[in-house]
């Protein structure tokens, strides 16, 4: 029985006092209008109307429940029209992750954009590697993120492919410095430092193969994620780190730390928002459009010339 509706039929009748009047109101033939309150009386087990010829009267059984039925009405119009504002994308929870490497001022211009496009919805964001994003999506836990590429995207959709191009960090002193734009060749001799390989191992292979390309091989790769150690690792070590131009690194005030592009831009990290196919909606939309906005105008990231979405394949066949 469709509770919803049957309440509906019997507080029209009840302010109409009338079947006639109140099937009109509620656009429907009188006949249907009256089996539904013959069977609302039967699953109930009590009479809610007495009937005449000329009139129909609730009974006592019938006004001590109508009150609870336009009560439970009410709340049956509010939760659908909460139901609608999650649908819309305007109110509920977000899940959402943003990798690392991601700037504090990205960051914030990705929070005030997605506040102005839904305001009225939280947004539960965390900082997450791709292979953590990766796996909160299988586990149902996330409901969009962004992540490196290349990475086994099976399973769900893409924004647009944005490129950012990596520069490197060097002590200021130091004579490979001195150039505008470093080929990748001369830092040979340097250790290079890397985050993690389980945060992206696909990312991770495919730089240290595009570095050799590049007539770079490092003397060792050395790990780390937090800017403090990055940073001491490449004042102490005779080390080199990869980041674009926005890293958290590469602020132009340091004074023992220098960020230079790399010649011919032959590196990259490369970006898109995901979320699990057929479960995109209009937060998910607002989230992609605020992250792409964000990664545009405060870390020069643009489109991919020719992407497509990817899926893991042999290091060998690695577009980075």
């Amino acid at each position: 029985m469709d509770l919803v509706r049957h309440l509906e039929c019997f507080v029209a009748v009840a302010e109409e006092s009338h079947f006639g009047r109140a099937a009109a109101r509620l656009g429907m033939a009188q006949p249907p209008l009256s089996q539904r309150i013959q069977r609302l009386e039967r699953e109930l087990g009590v009479r809610l109307f007495e009937r005449t010829s000329r009139q129909v009267t609730i009974t006592e059984a019938g006004t001590l429940l109508l009150a609870e039925a336009r009560e439970l009405l009410a709340r049956s119009d509010s939760f659908l029209a909460a139901a609608r504002r999650i649908r819309d994308g305007e109110s509920g929870l977000l899940r959402a992750a943003l990798s690392p490497d991601i700037s504090g001022e990205t960051v914030a211009a990705l929070l005030a954009d997605f506040r102005r496009r839904r305001a009225g919805l939280e947004l539960e964001l965390h900082e997450l590697s791709t292979a953590q994003q990766l796996a909160g999506f299988a586990a149902h836990e996330l409901d969009v993120g962004l992540i490196h590429h290349p990475c086994d995207v099976t399973g769900l959709e893409l924004g647009p492919v944005l490129r950012r191009d990596l520069g490197v960090l060097l002590p200021r002193g130091a004579a490979e410095a001195e150039p505008d734009a470093v080929p990748l060749a001369s830092l040979t001799g340097y250790d290079l430092v890397l985050f993690p390989r389980e945060n992206a191992p696909a990312v991770y292979d495919d730089l240290l193969t595009a570095c050799a390309r590049g007539g770079y091989t490092p003397a060792a790769v050395r790990h780390g994620q937090g800017a403090s150690f990055v940073r001491g690792l490449v004042l102490s070590s005779r080390a080199v780190a990869l980041g674009p131009r926005d890293t958290r690194l590469a602020a132009p005030a340091d004074p023992d730390l220098v960020w230079r592009p790399l010649a011919g831009d032959p590196l990259a990290w490369r970006h898109s928002v995901a979320w699990p196919r057929g479960r995109g909606d209009a937060a998910v939309g607002a989230f992609a459009d605020a992250a792409t906005l964000a990664l545009r105008t405060t870390a020069g990231a643009r489109a991919e010339t020719g992407a497509r979405p990817l899926h893991l394949r042999p290091a060998s066949e690695f577009w980075l």
